[in-house]
This record gives C-alpha cells, structure tokens and sequence, in this order.
C-alpha cells in the first residue's frame, strides 16, 4: 500500500494553514497596540466598510458561524466598539454597527495593511495571483 498521500509534505492543506497562523502571527504586534485581536480585526474592517450589518450577513462574510461570532461580538460591545440591536422587521435577527469610538479606531488601523504587506515576502503580482487563488478555493472565484 502506498501511504504517500498521507505524508505532510503532500497536503494542500498544511502550507494553507502554517501560512495562515504565520500571517496572523506578524499582525499580532500591531493590533495589540490598537487592543484588537485578529479575529476582532476582520470583524472591525467590515463594519468600517459596510456600517451595519446582521450577525448573520456578518458570519457569511468572514466564515464565521454564530457560535464564534457572538462572544466575539459582546466582548467587542463591552469594549465600546459597535453596537448590537434586535431588528424591529425580525427579532430573531441582530443588527451589528459601529459606535462612534469603533469607527474612529480605523484611523489607528490604516497603516497596518501597509506593514502587513511589507514583510510577507511576495511581489505585487504573485500577491494577486494567491488572492485570487485562495478566493477560487473558497467558491468566489
């Protein structure tokens, strides 16, 4: 029998994941400044783009199922970042926006994609070609 398959050298999966915590890893220094974790932090760049939006509209954009995001969610409140809010059309349905303080963190944020980029060693063009090839495997392409 033949256990190449299983080797990890062979796995798609496992450079996909070593890159992924690698890249959160060098965004660890500067969120913490700001006092945002990671996962915070996507959470805040689509509300700066959007404003409002539901918890589930939110978890579709950032593959996050509920259970993740609603602590996630109510730490962020308590920190004074957004807003949760029953919907008066469905009840069921929670409305996530910014407050004040939570849109003026952006301005603290702006240069962090810029720093990101300068360390992750990848010319312009082969940073497009892995974006667009990552959004293919997620179904977007």
């Amino acid at each position: 029998m033949n256990y190449d398959a299983l080797k990890l050298k062979n796995q798609l999966c496992f450079p996909l994941y070593a890159c992924s915590k690698e890249v959160v890893r060098k965004y660890h220094p500067h969120l913490e400044k700001i006092g945002l974790t990671y996962t915070q932090y996507i959470v805040m760049m689509v509300l700066w783009e959007k404003q409002e939006l539901t918890v589930k509209e939110l978890g579709d954009e950032l593959y996050l199922d509920s259970g993740t995001l609603t602590p996630l969610l109510k730490k962020m409140e308590a920190q004074g970042l957004l807003l949760r809010t029953r919907s008066s059309v469905d009840e069921r349905s929670v409305i996530v926006s910014l407050t004040e303080k939570g849109y003026h963190l952006r301005d603290q944020a702006v240069d962090i994609p810029g720093k990101i980029g300068s360390c992750i060693p990848l010319s312009a063009e082969e940073a497009n070609t892995l974006y667009r090839l990552l959004y293919k495997v997620l179904g977007q392409s």
